[in-house]
């Protein structure tokens, strides 16, 4: 049978950090919005701060739901389920936010040398309620191991930014992720002056809104020369959603 509680019982921390992979559910409040639900499993991305309290590296990807849902409303779910031994299903209801690369929250909880090729944001949850369930139905599985694809695809873009900033006339290199910030064009200081391959180029191509036009990426958003705020340009770039 199904319990709840206020915060995470002592007992499910050890069990929730064994877990090779978890679930993220938000939705924008648009009633015909579209609902997301994103897999996550690099190990070491999720940290239990305290019983009321976790986050998790958010890694570059295609898409920027996540991020652009928390923005507007904060909600947010995680699932976690057993694949092995008992059955065992635990949901984490909370408010999110978002603390992108650079920013003091994501460099207090991401140190240097924790931080995954292609982070971009600490998701930040404070829950208000756990709910446990019996996942009878849940098939079991073994893991195979680790992916190693999101650290072949990031790394290059990363090192395409930080040979272009190194080659860049003025560039000072004051952290590990400077390449990754935004540098005034000799031209142009109002634009960002990048790599054209880089990770800077693609999280201000595919980073900067959701499917239903929401705001994502702020840096993708700067890099890319956009407002923080929703534009025209993000309601004609939505996928068929109506954006208020």
């Amino acid at each position: 049978m199904g319990k709840f509680y206020d915060t995470i019982p002592d007992e499910l921390i050890p069990w929730i950090k064994e877990q090779r992979c978890f679930w993220v559910a938000t939705a924008p409040l648009s009633a015909d919005g579209h609902i997301n639900i994103s897999p996550k499993g690099v190990s070491g991305t999720f940290k239990i701060i305290d019983n009321k309290t976790f986050f998790y590296q958010d890694l570059t990807g295609s898409g920027v739901e996540t991020a652009a849902h928390l923005r507007e409303n904060g909600r947010i779910t995680v699932l976690f389920n057993s694949f092995e031994g008992p059955p065992r299903v635990v949901r984490l209801f909370g408010a999110g936010a978002v603390h992108e690369l650079g920013s003091p929250r994501y460099n207090e909880l991401i140190p240097p040398e924790e931080r995954v090729v292609g982070s971009r944001a600490a998701i930040v949850v404070d829950i208000h309620k756990v709910g446990t369930s019996s996942g009878f139905s849940v098939p079991l599985y073994q893991p195979a191991g680790e992916r190693t694809t999101i650290h072949e695809v990031a790394a290059p873009l990363e090192e395409a930014d930080q040979q272009y900033a190194k080659g860049r006339g003025g560039f000072n290199a004051t952290s590990p992720i400077s390449h990754l910030t935004f540098l005034p064009s000799a031209s142009d200081p109002t634009k960002d002056d990048r790599a054209e391959k880089g990770m800077k180029d693609y999280w201000a191509k595919e980073n900067v809104r959701s499917i239903d036009g929401l705001p994502g990426l702020q840096l993708g958003r700067q890099f890319a020369g956009l407002p923080a705020e929703a534009v025209e340009e993000d309601r004609k770039a939505s996928h068929g959603s109506k954006v208020a």
